[in-house]
């Protein structure tokens, strides 16, 4: 009979096939994979067999409540798993992209998840500009917050207690400063453990999970430059921009997707101005591309 002493975790930190999971015992163990399975994420419940204090396999992953995760044409990457909230940063300077953010929000509503949209650095003159261009996201009714995270973190507090959130955005928008805002201890020494690993250079490419308290969690992600939601047929990419759901099921047919077909109520709603003409040509650039890849449930 095998000795091997299986405990419950929660998976902290992935670095490729190597994940920090922190364990029912109190203690956090640098863990590898068995076999190929390599589908775990940061926020995942796994059991682990122990190997020593500092050391373990993970076995398995228990059912997620949600997963939020992006993929192109040629792989998935697995983002975070069993969040409620997620937290989209944008800033005035650099300048973001409006593409990634309807990406970024289509992969949240896709997962159920909810979706908060902080804009930072909003002390600066180009703010305004930007608040206006994110003023039909509230419309919609995403909350906006804006905030100058380096001066007061404050505001953004409250809107994360008793959730479990996670930090998206481009580079350069300040999900750092936020984090140290919020964590200037645990982000401190979290690059201590992950010097002592030799993964110190993964702390900012890698998802990893803080606890805010003892009921609230955040979890910081690398900067992207891209999201892609080529996992979404085009009825999910449909349903997840939310403005169309009322209009899904209205079209005269039943496989309409959206693009050109006569008798679409997406088409008819763009031209009356009911839906936004960015929004629906920012989803028919995504339809488009799927269609190019040639991808069996846009044939």
């Amino acid at each position: 009979m095998s000795s091997e002493r299986i405990i419950r975790g929660l998976v902290t930190a992935a670095y490729g096939r190597r994940f920090l999971v922190e364990c029912a015992d109190g203690i956090t163990r640098d863990c590898v994979t068995r076999g190929k399975r390599n589908d775990f994420a940061c926020g995942d419940d796994v059991t682990v067999a122990v190997q020593n204090d500092s050391q373990g396999a993970i076995n398995d992953c228990a059912p997620r409540k949600s997963l939020l995760y992006r993929s192109d044409q040629w792989k998935q990457k697995l983002i975070a798993a069993n969040v409620t909230q997620v937290v989209a940063v944008v800033a005035p300077v650099p300048s973001f992209d409006l593409n990634v953010l309807d990406c970024c929000l289509a992969a949240a509503a896709h997962a159920g998840i909810d979706a908060l949209i902080v804009l930072n650095k909003a002390e600066l003159p180009e703010a305004a500009v930007s608040e206006g261009v994110l003023a039909p996201f509230a419309t919609l009714g995403y909350p906006l917050l804006k905030l100058v995270a380096r001066d007061n973190i404050g505001p953004l507090r409250p809107l994360l207690d008793g959730k479990r959130s996670v930090l998206v955005g481009e580079s350069g928008m300040g999900k750092s400063t936020i984090l140290n805002q919020l964590l200037p201890e645990a982000v401190a020494q979290t690059r201590e453990v992950s010097a002592s690993l030799g993964t110190g250079k993964h702390t900012t490419t890698h998802a990893r999970l803080y606890h805010l308290d003892a009921r609230s969690e955040l979890i910081d992600t690398p900067g992207v430059q891209a999201f892609g939601v080529h996992h979404l047929g085009f009825e999910d990419l449909a349903s997840a921009f939310i403005e169309f759901r009322p209009l899904l099921g209205q079209c005269r047919f039943r496989d309409c997707r959206h693009l050109a077909e006569p008798g679409c109520a997406l088409v008819a709603a763009g031209a009356a101005g009911t839906v936004s003409a960015r929004r629906l040509a920012s989803y028919r650039r995504l339809a488009e591309e799927n269609i190019r890849l040639k991808r069996p449930d846009w044939a």
